[in-house]
């Protein structure tokens, strides 16, 4: 009997460590925080398949980004997914000619955070991006359009500080992307569309490298958290430039970014979840 009782106090031994871990441990708790902006300021745009004559005028946009901690690893593990819609309007130097640009950039990335300092959070990482547009120019005649797409994979990272201005919290950051490599469009010199609409679709997709088109977007912004929703203002620097087949493209917007953002959680009412509730958020 003796070994029954001891098998019967084990037994009841681990049921009660087994509770008292289940009531220890901690839930994860992952919120997305969603950025909605709009951007105003300047552009400066040069393409030769258009006119050799650099343009310049305003450059306005509308975009989105997700950012949340993924649920492998949320401590280091940062999925981000972002998307914009940019129009340019510039003229020539004379203001007798207009050029009309369209864009959409879509991109997704993955991060891996690191926590060097108290209230510091870096993120390196990279991903897959889409960019689609067009120039319009109101002069030209045999050609008023030139046609713009790429796929790339960016490495791109971002820089986060939080501190306190006064009563208020605050939150900089800085982000910058690159493209590194992929495959993007472009006629041949003095090639119409008309003809590639006929067939002649050769040397139409060319490998991208930093040497033949080369972007590097920056952002440098402040959340003001003011009550569960912040109030996001920042500058935007993009640089572009791409040379292939003799045709050089040239483009460089500064903008002001005005937006709102948030932390929104999704929770299951159905679930129970543990005393131990821990918030594990994507850039903080």
């Amino acid at each position: 009997m003796r070994p029954v009782k001891i098998l019967m106090l084990l037994t009841m031994l681990s049921v009660a460590i087994g509770v008292q871990a289940s009531n220890d441990s901690t839930d994860v708790v992952r919120p997305v925080t969603s950025v909605y902006y709009v951007e105003a300021g300047g552009s400066r745009v040069a393409d030769t398949y258009l006119s050799p004559v650099v343009y310049s005028g305003w450059h306005s946009a509308l975009g989105y980004e997700r950012y949340q901690a993924m649920k492998q690893n949320p401590e280091r593990l940062v999925m981000s997914l972002g998307g914009g819609l940019n129009i340019d309007r510039t003229m020539n130097g004379v203001g007798n000619a207009t050029i009309w640009g369209a864009e959409l950039d879509l991109a997704w990335s993955m991060y891996y955070r690191m926590r060097p300092a108290n209230g510091v959070t870096i993120g390196v990482g990279g991903g897959p991006a889409l960019n689609a547009g067009c120039l319009y120019s109101t002069r030209n005649g045999n050609n008023p359009a030139s046609a713009r797409g790429a796929l790339t994979l960016n490495a791109s990272g971002y820089v986060t500080y939080n501190f306190e201005m006064g009563r208020l919290p605050v939150t900089l950051n800085y982000s910058t992307s690159i493209p590194l490599a992929g495959a993007f469009f472009s006629p041949q010199y003095g090639e119409l569309y008309y003809e590639i609409y006929l067939g002649n679709t050769d040397g139409l997709a060319h490998f991208a490298w930093p040497g033949n088109r080369f972007r590097m977007d920056n952002r440098l912004t402040a959340d003001l958290h003011i009550g569960s929703t912040s109030l996001r203002v920042g500058y935007r620097l993009d640089v572009f430039g791409s040379a292939v087949n003799n045709l050089t493209t040239r483009r460089l917007t500064h903008s002001f970014i005005l937006g709102i953002s948030g932390e929104w959680l999704s929770l299951n009412t159905r679930r129970s979840r543990s005393n131990n509730t821990k918030i594990i958020s994507a850039l903080w």
